[in-house]
C-alpha cells in the first residue's frame, strides 16, 4: 500500500473494484482476456493476434506518454472498438459469481467505515458486471452506488466518473479519497483535480483502512 494524501475533511471514499475490493488474479485476467478474445473473433482475426495487437498498443501508449498506462476500454477503443460495444461484451462475458465469493472481513471493515463516510465504486466495468461482484462478495448492501462504463461513457483515467462520484455523494473533490491497485488508471488524476489516494495491492490493504482512517 501508498498513502498518496488523505484529505483533512474526508466525506467519501471512492472505490476501484476489480483487484481492490477483491484479490483474485485468475478472475482478473478472465476479463482481460475473454474481452480480448472477444475483440479477436468480432474483427476475424485469431486471439493471439489479438492479443498481440493489444500489448503492442499499450506498450507503445506506454513508451510515448511518460510511463502512463491505458485501461483495456481504452485501448480497445483506439482498435476501433467502442465503449458502448465493449460495456455489451462485459455485460455479456463476465460472471464475477463463478470465481467469488462472500468476504466476511471485507464486510465488516466497510460496515465501520460506511459510519463515518459515503461509500461509492468508481469502475471501468460496466455496472450489471460490478454490481454482481459486489453481490458475490455480498457486499452490495453496503456500497450501493456505482459509476460505471455505461454511466460515465468514459474509462478512467477520466475526471468524468470521479466528479460524479463526487457529486453523487454531495462531497467536494478535495472531501473525496480514491482507491484502486492502478495508479495511473486509479489515484493520478482524481489526485490532479484535488482528491486524495490511495494505492493498493488488493483487499488485504482494504482491511487496514479503518485503522489508517480514524
Amino acid at each position: 500500500m501508498k498513502i498518496y494524501k488523505i484529505p483533512e475533511k474526508l466525506k467519501t471514499i471512492i472505490f476501484d473494484i476489480d483487484e481492490t475490493l477483491y484479490t483474485n488474479h485468475e478472475y482478473a485476467q478472465f476479463q482481460i482476456d475473454v474481452l480480448i478474445d472477444r475483440y479477436g473473433k468480432e474483427t476475424g482475426i485469431t486471439s493471439e493476434k489479438a492479443h498481440n495487437n493489444v500489448a503492442e498498443f499499450q506498450s507503445n501508449y506506454e513508451k510515448t506518454h511518460q510511463g502512463k498506462k491505458i485501461s483495456l476500454g481504452n485501448t480497445l477503443k483506439a482498435l476501433g472498438i467502442p465503449i458502448e460495444t465493449t460495456t455489451l461484451w462485459r455485460n455479456e462475458l463476465i460472471h464475477p459469481e463463478d470465481f467469488l465469493s462472500g468476504d466476511t472481513r471485507l464486510q465488516t471493515v466497510l460496515t465501520e467505515l460506511k459510519k463515518k463516510f459515503s461509500l461509492i465504486c468508481v469502475t471501468n466495468n460496466s455496472v450489471l458486471p460490478a454490481k454482481k461482484t459486489l453481490k458475490a462478495l455480498e457486499i452490495e448492501n453496503i456500497i450501493t452506488d456505482i459509476i460505471g462504463l455505461d454511466v460515465s461513457h468514459v474509462s478512467k483515467p477520466a475526471k468524468e466518473p470521479f466528479i460524479m462520484a463526487a457529486q453523487k455523494t454531495g462531497a467536494a473533490c478535495n472531501e473525496c479519497l480514491a482507491v484502486g491497485d492502478r495508479f495511473y488508471i486509479d489515484i493520478d488524476l482524481p489526485m490532479q483535480i484535488g482528491m486524495g489516494g490511495i494505492l493498493v495491492d488488493g483487499v488485504e490493504d482494504v482491511y487496514e483502512f479503518p485503522q489508517i482512517l480514524k
